[in-house]
This record gives C-alpha cells, structure tokens and sequence, in this order.
C-alpha cells in the first residue's frame, strides 16, 4: 500500500510514517497543498490523508482538484474540525471517510485497509484468484491451499497486479507502487523484473498457472486468457 500524508503538523505526520512503515506501507508527506498537489498530479496513491487546514489553502480544493482530475485514490481526511457540516462537505466532495483528530493510529490503519478492500476487492480481506489465495490482514500466500515464502515486497506486489487484472501496468507504475518517489531516482527499474521473477517462480513451483503475462515493450498485466 503507498499513501500520501497531507499534514503540516510534523509530529503529526511523523507519527504517522513511524507506525505505518512496519506495516509494509510505504508513506509519502507533503505539509503544503501546492506540494501535495505536484505530487497527485505526478503519482497514484492507494490512500490519501488529507488534513482540511493547510498553510496555503484548505483539502477542501485538494478533493476538488482530485475531482477535475478524475482520480480514484481513497481519500480518508483527518482534521480537528468535527462539525456536521465539515464532515458532509468532506463527503460530497469525494472523500471516503473522516477521522477527527485526536485520533489512535491503529483505527486509521483499520480505516485505510477498509478503504482498500473495498476500492480493490469488494470488500474482502481474503482476494482469490482461481488457485490463489492472500490474505491481507496476515498478509500470506496459498496457492491450492498450500502457504508460500513469500516477502513483503512480492505479496504487494501480487496484490497490485491481481487488483488491476486486465490492465497492463508499465514497468514505471510497478516501481512506483513498489517504492513511491524514491523510484524516480533509480537508474532503471531493473528490480521490478526481479520482483516480478521471482513472484512467478514461487507461484509455479506452489502449481499455480502462469497468470503474470508480458506486454512486450510495455510492460505486465494479470490475467487467465
């Protein structure tokens, strides 16, 4: 999971990567809307947080930005305004859940896999594919009900493709689910083809069909054709 934290409060923010990192979420910060919106112009986020007052502006013209935009990342705004009216504009305006501050880290973790599941798979911790099996709360891999040795990396990895089947996803994108900004100061995205060796050798050993096909000159997509 990659999110965008939109928080000018660094305690806050740093908070928030502090516990989110262990949970093989990679977290992204910007503490202005000018630099927030420079960033979901460039990238795609499996969740953005998004506090209300900013510095030069409120998240308020982020969502609609992301409207105009017609971007799909989950939005779940975390802010210290708890009227009634604040959370119903929030919510028109395209945001997908509301968490007042102060709030307990592990609820928005809960709230932020919630969100996943039901933008990617239907509401579900258990995705399946034919064959193939991961659970996302444990965060494990079984293939006709065998687990496989999977890293953390290869299951995110997995998961990005299967909730994107069908759709070729270039080597750029799979490196920016994979590693956020950083992947833009790599040399090559080398690494994803290893990543993407790898997931396929352990899934075919485990007797799994190959479902991880190559677009050649674009890149991979998911599917069972």
């Amino acid at each position: 999971m990659k999110i965008l934290i939109i928080e000018d409060e660094a305690a806050i923010a740093n908070s928030i990567i502090k516990y989110m990192t262990p949970n093989a979420i990679i977290c992204e910060s910007a503490t202005t809307a000018k630099e927030a919106m420079e960033k979901i112009e460039l990238y795609n986020y499996d969740c953005i947080l998004l506090d209300l007052m900013l510095p030069d502006g409120d998240g308020f013209e982020i969502l609609r930005e992301l409207r105009m935009l017609q971007k799909t990342d989950g939005v779940i705004i975390i802010s210290a305004k708890e009227t009634l009216d604040t959370r119903i504009e929030g919510l028109q305006l395209g945001a997908d859940d509301y968490l007042t501050k102060p709030f307990h880290l592990s609820e928005l973790l809960v709230r932020m896999q919630a969100l996943i599941r039901r933008k990617n798979f239907r509401g579900n911790n258990i995705v399946s594919f034919h064959e193939i099996s991961v659970d996302i709360l444990s965060k494990s891999v079984s293939v006709n009900n065998t687990k496989l040795d999977v890293t953390k990396k290869e299951i995110d990895l997995l998961l990005f493709l299967i909730g994107n089947q069908k759709k070729v996803l270039s080597k750029g994108a799979i490196a920016e689910h994979l590693s956020g900004d950083m992947a833009d100061m790599l040399d090559n995205h080398d690494f994803v083809y290893a990543h993407i060796k790898n997931l396929k050798k352990k899934l075919a050993k485990a007797g799994s069909a190959d479902y991880i096909k190559t677009v050649y000159g674009l890149g991979y997509k998911w599917s069972d054709e």
